[in-house]
């Protein structure tokens, strides 16, 4: 579990400490706070406080022989450095090794190298947090090296800057579904009923800053109660080189979900938006948007039925387009009447991409 930290500034005043205190408790795994504010702290309604004091339920260690004597005593430990040179790395690797429940590095020049060789010296043996101040540092560290460290510490005083902190976070932990709790897109067998050839129009191919594997593609659909599962261009053809960063999603006017479960137009999406990537066991996980490229070519409708309900998507119809299906995919050219593929079906309407399920939206 991904960890905030918020730190108590000594220079603020009683007020302001009491103010923050209360409003980051909400969000906040622990505090840090000087001796003094211990009681204050505590009396706001802090979880955990993490101080140099034996009154904390985190001692604040200043060097090995601290830990030691904090865990002697039956106290977690945690040892804070500022890392200006390979020195302060070799500080907090000691201290991991030393038992250290909790590290925290303060990188105020290097940001990005420092992090880098702190998660891959102290995986497993410590809980790394690294200070932040703000949002984008928060993202930055929370993604390095795909793993990130294992929660941050806010080094500010503004409860709205700590609550987009928060935010970050909490994005981080859906992006990261195999480290953090798992989240699945439901997914249904739905009968081919119809593939119906139409003229040519304008569909969107939406390439990611990620690579797919087979399995894995876009939610889509003329509905957004009804989305079809279409495969990245992952597969080796006589005629075309694989890209696994794209999927040819389809008709400018289609749904696709995005995270959070929203939904946008492919006409509206544009390098640096978001799209939720998904794959046969749903299984999900965001991505960028590199660039959305749109084209005119010859379409085709297909049409199926799930659970009583009909869903329709829209396709260029060519043949390295391809819908999943439980056990595979399949090329739109080979796509037929009483065939299987795999949808998702949400229940209400949409206002702008939010799931509204009291409004009733009636779309053909």
């Amino acid at each position: 579990m991904r960890e905030l930290w918020v730190r108590l500034g000594p220079s603020l005043e009683e007020k302001e400490k009491r103010r923050l205190v209360q409003k980051a408790s909400g969000m906040a795994s622990a505090l840090v706070v000087e001796p003094e504010d211990v009681q204050l702290a505590r009396k706001s309604g802090a979880k955990i406080i993490v101080c140099q004091s034996e009154d904390g339920d985190i001692i604040l260690a200043t060097d090995l022989n601290d830990i030691a004597i904090a865990k002697k005593a039956g106290k977690k430990a945690c040892l804070m450095v500022t890392v200006k040179s390979k020195g302060d790395e070799r500080k907090i690797v000691s201290a991991a090794e030393a038992s250290a429940d909790y590290v925290i590095a303060t990188c105020p020049d290097w940001k990005v190298i420092p992090i880098e060789n702190l998660i891959a010296e102290t995986r497993g043996k410590s809980m790394l947090l690294a200070s932040v101040s703000d949002p984008q540092e928060a993202r930055i560290v929370l993604e390095t090296l795909e793993i990130g460290v294992d929660g941050v510490v806010a080094e500010l005083s503004e409860i709205n800057e700590i609550a987009e902190i928060h935010e970050a976070l909490e994005s981080v932990k859906a992006r990261r579904p195999e480290l953090e709790s798992a989240r699945k897109t439901a997914l249904l067998s739905a009968k081919v009923n119809k593939m119906k050839p139409l003229a040519s129009g304008a569909r969107v191919c939406i390439d990611t800053c990620d690579l797919m594997k087979e399995g894995e593609g876009l939610l889509v659909g003329c509905q957004s109660s009804g989305l079809f599962l279409v495969e990245a261009e992952v597969h080796e053809t006589p005629f075309v080189a694989p890209r696994p960063f794209r999927v040819n999603a389809g008709s400018v006017a289609l749904y696709v979900l995005a995270p959070d479960g929203k939904t946008r137009y492919l006409s509206e999406l544009k390098a640096g938006d978001e799209v939720l990537i998904v794959d046969r066991q749903g299984r999900n996980r965001p991505t960028s948007i590199c660039r959305a490229k749109i084209e005119w070519r010859p379409l085709l409708l297909v049409e199926a039925e799930c659970e009583g309900r009909s869903v329709k998507t829209i396709l260029q119809n060519a043949e390295t387009i391809r819908i999943v299906t439980e056990d595979g995919s399949k090329s739109i050219k080979d796509v037929a009447a009483g065939d299987k593929v795999l949808v998702h079906l949400e229940e209400g309407g949409r206002h702008f991409g939010t799931l509204v399920k009291e409004e009733k939206v009636i779309e053909r």
